[in-house]
């Protein structure tokens, strides 16, 4: 419950309060405070806590080195992550999906996308099977290095395994595939994301729209937008933007002015 107070300073003080008394925390109080610090982005207090518990021969969990590898990660700190990571092997503490979904992470956000393979492969060896999170990070990560191929190969897979994509899955790969000037294969996602009832938000017309705009599909894009009017999903300003952005650039400013 130490984290049930608003502030980690309130935690910390508590925690001390407990020492004085003589109680003794456990591995449970300690991961309850290195988590509470580690979400105000409080990490170096965090890992000194992880010091102290090791110096009185507390012994870390797989919880408390997820919380700071997950904590280090955000921060962008991915060599103390790593090194955690050894830590944690050296104690056989296994890692578990949230381990090795933080440190794909990671390495996606530093565009190591060759290491975020490698250590997703590792995972899958261990018998660690991936979830939809953690497909969608490296599908994601994929994506945004311009090699869509590598992240359509993955999210094959993931339907295999008897995965469902979720939003944010489809959205990258439609993303993906018209930032790679690859139109067909981008509606063609679309496609396989109506059919497979997963829903659509917002952005994923949005990503649809500019897509098809860019490439001077226009007449599809209107078609899409005169859809979303009357359906429950309404254009919001972004959709209004990009269509008007689109009917200026083929020269159709009349047109635009009617939907301004």
């Amino acid at each position: 419950g130490l984290c049930k107070y608003r502030h980690p300073d309130d935690a910390l003080n508590l925690f001390s309060e407990m020492e004085n008394k003589g109680i003794r925390p456990n591995v449970v109080t300690y991961n309850s405070l290195i988590s509470c610090l580690c979400n105000y982005g409080r990490w170096e207090g965090a890992a000194r806590l992880l010091s102290d518990m090791i110096e009185k021969k507390i012994n870390p969990d797989v919880v408390t080195f997820n919380a700071l590898i997950d904590g280090f990660v955000k921060e962008g700190k991915l060599l103390e992550a790593e090194k955690l990571y050894e830590e944690m092997i050296k104690r056989s503490i296994d890692p578990n999906i949230v381990t090795y979904s933080s440190l794909i992470n990671g390495f996606c956000m530093q565009s190591r996308l060759d290491e975020a393979k490698q250590m997703f492969d590792l995972m899958v060896s261990k018998d660690c099977l991936p979830n939809v999170v953690t497909y969608s990070t490296l599908i994601n990560g994929f994506c945004k290095s311009k090699r869509v191929e590598d992240g359509m190969s993955l999210f094959r897979e993931m339907s295999q395994r008897g995965l469902v994509g979720n939003t944010v899955t489809y959205n990258t790969l439609i993303q993906g595939f018209f930032q790679a000037g690859d139109c067909d294969n981008a509606q063609q996602v679309f496609t396989q994301m109506v059919s497979g009832g997963v829903p659509r938000d917002i952005i994923t017309y949005n990503i649809l729209l500019d897509g098809l705009c860019k490439k001077g599909k226009l007449e599809s894009a209107m078609a899409i937008f005169q859809g979303m009017q009357k359906s429950e999903m309404k254009p919001d300003i972004f959709t209004y933007t990009i269509i008007i952005e689109g009917l200026c650039k083929a020269c159709k400013v009349e047109d635009a002015w009617k939907i301004f």
